[in-house]
């Protein structure tokens, strides 16, 4: 009898500290987790933290290693990208272009590509591959479909374009930038494909950089058309750019504005 209960006070010491060292565990696992989370977001050494992404109105936000996102569903696209660009990043490297993937960290589904075949639309990244040629594995994850909007041919390779360049100028300018990008996403938008991927009629770019102390930002808002025009020609407000998305773009940095004085 002795011996019995001896050994069940055994048994449940062992239960006992088996759980104890499962839930220490597990919360040291979780908070690898959450730290490794945030780490990854904001690259650890960058001047960016966390607090830098835009809200948003899906709640679905998808992480990548150099770019973040917050996926659609309803337009089968992202309402906005984000990422940093380093000085360090500006470098042109030959590597072949893959192709276009579904994005298997959307958990409703990013749309097919072949939605965009025979559409008459360029599949126009929002995170810019030539933004991200300074590593193999950036620049492939720029092809993910979540990160392609419709857009036509002579708005990407044209005033788009030019936006991108300047955009890459001023990443050398103040050593190191974060942009914000994505299309204006309207019911009342054009639908391509099967999965009825949304036309934007307009197209966003903030850019923010750091200086000292005190941030500064230019942002734009340019229609999906060709356009002869200069940048400078669309810098609007960022709450402009607010209001017609219901995104608070920097919601930890109060007051601020944007300006053509970049």
């Amino acid at each position: 009898m002795r011996n019995c209960i001896l050994l069940g006070l055994i048994v449940l010491i062992s239960v006992s500290c088996k759980k104890e060292i499962t839930e220490s565990t597990a919360n040291k696992d979780l908070k690898e987790t959450e730290s490794n989370f945030v780490t990854n977001q904001t690259h650890a050494d960058s001047i960016y933290t966390f607090a830098y992404l835009p809200t948003s109105t899906t709640k679905q936000i998808v992480k990548h290693k150099y770019y973040t996102l917050s996926y659609n569903e309803k337009f089968e696209q992202a309402e906005w990208v984000a990422y940093e660009l380093k000085k360090e990043y500006l470098t042109n490297n030959d590597f072949k272009r893959p192709y276009f993937i579904e994005d298997p960290k959307v958990v409703t589904g990013s749309a097919d590509w072949r939605n965009y075949k025979k559409s008459g639309y360029d599949k126009g990244h929002l995170c810019p591959a030539g933004d991200m040629e300074f590593n193999k594995d950036a620049y492939t994850d720029t092809f993910y479909t979540s990160n392609i909007s419709p857009q036509k041919h002579d708005f990407n390779s044209g005033i788009w374009n030019r936006l991108e360049q300047k955009t890459r100028y001023w990443a050398e300018k103040y050593n190191d930038i974060y942009v914000v990008t994505g299309g204006i996403l309207k019911d009342s938008d054009k639908k391509i494909g099967t999965e009825k991927v949304a036309v934007p009629k307009y197209f966003y770019k903030i850019i923010l950089a750091k200086s000292g102390k005190e941030h500064k930002a230019i942002s734009f808002l340019v229609p999906n058309e060709d356009s002869d025009k200069s940048i400078y020609d669309f810098v609007v407000p960022i709450e402009t750019l607010e209001k017609m998305t219901g995104i608070d773009f920097f919601p930890n940095l109060k007051n601020l504005k944007s300006s053509k004085d970049f």
